[in-house]
């Protein structure tokens, strides 16, 4: 089934199970198994098709899933309104200092890995490779209404004026990518084209000649007819893409290549049976989805540590020290 497809399938899913609960949750609420679950919108189609599969072996089971991005989930995620956040990004020191206020402990669990993909149009046929300088002039704060043609970024480049698309700046991508690339969080230009749908992004850029955008790998791979996927010089000089997938498992493409999360609040895994049920099978089975939905699994010794971390109740994060080209095993 295609990447497309899936999305779909798992959307008609989701209201239906939705459907369900509003049918079922006063006749029957006794019975009900009810998990909530929200956040971004890349690593989305793994928790639908997890919850999908979980939804089969127990017809009793409600479990919601929404994506209001990686920091609106957080929010709710903090102010206790939801079991478990989606991220695409590391918790950031504020966002701990909420929960914290609130007494949300957190167990931080990756799920997958992703590639950030720099694309441009099918016509572009000089933006193959770029330096992390020449991202950071293209797309720092500094350049807000400054830098606004391609030869200012290159001087080989032709003299025409860029069109830039991206995530919303309250997404995990968003912010992982102004991170990675400018050495600092908020740190990017506003004068671009925002959208919390990444599918939108890939239309910018694949109906503007002169376009460029960043979004995460999967988007790149079901659209990939449409667009060119430009390499990034990495920390080593070499000019590398997050395809084939094995250069984001072994971190070659740096420093593009991030994991995905699941943040579990300790007090619900505690007090709801259903959300350590939940968990449980999402770390037994995630790993099936992940390839066909376009992001990377994690490696084998590693998913064996993020259960292990889930079964001795470990919190916090320690992904907060972690820097581009170190293996993700070091984190968990």
């Amino acid at each position: 089934m295609s990447f497309t497809n899936r999305l779909k399938k798992s959307f008609t899913f989701i209201s239906l199970i939705l459907t369900s609960y509003s049918l079922t949750a006063c006749a029957n609420q006794g019975n009900q198994k009810q998990v909530s679950i929200d956040g971004a919108a890349v690593g989305f189609p793994i928790s639908l098709a997890v919850a999908e599969e979980y939804h089969k072996q127990n017809e009793n089971a409600v479990v919601s899933v929404a994506s209001s991005g990686t920091g609106g989930g957080v929010s709710k995620f903090c102010a206790g309104e939801i079991d478990i956040v989606a991220a695409s990004r590391t918790i950031k020191d504020e966002e701990v200092a909420k929960c914290k206020k609130k007494n949300i402990e957190f167990i931080e669990l990756p799920i997958a890995l992703d590639g950030i993909a720099v694309i441009v149009n099918r016509q572009n046929d000089f933006a193959k490779c770029l330096t992390i300088a020449e991202l950071k002039k293209m797309w720092s704060s500094k350049s807000n209404g400054k830098v606004l043609s391609w030869n200012q970024i290159n001087p080989k480049f032709p003299n025409e004026k860029m069109k830039l698309y991206a995530p919303a700046s309250d997404t995990g991508t968003f912010d992982y990518f102004t991170q990675a690339i400018t050495g600092k969080a908020k740190n990017s230009r506003t004068d671009y084209n925002p959208s919390h749908n990444q599918n939108n992004l890939v239309q910018g850029v694949a109906g503007e000649k002169y376009a460029l955008g960043y979004v995460g790998i999967s988007y790149y791979i079901q659209n990939q007819d449409q667009l060119n996927l430009v390499a990034v010089e990495s920390l080593t000089g070499k000019c590398e893409k997050p395809v084939p997938v094995d250069n984001v498992v072994k971190n070659i493409y740096t420093p593009l290549s991030r994991p995905l999360f699941i943040y579990v609040s300790k007090k619900a895994l505690d007090k709801k049976p259903s959300v350590k049920e939940f968990v449980n099978f999402y770390l037994e089975n995630s790993w099936k989805w992940v390839d066909s939905v376009g992001y990377v699994a994690l490696p084998d010794d590693a998913y064996v540590k993020v259960k292990q971390k889930l079964a001795t109740g470990e919190t916090g994060t320690k992904f907060k020290k972690a820097k581009p080209g170190q293996p993700i095993t070091n984190f968990i």
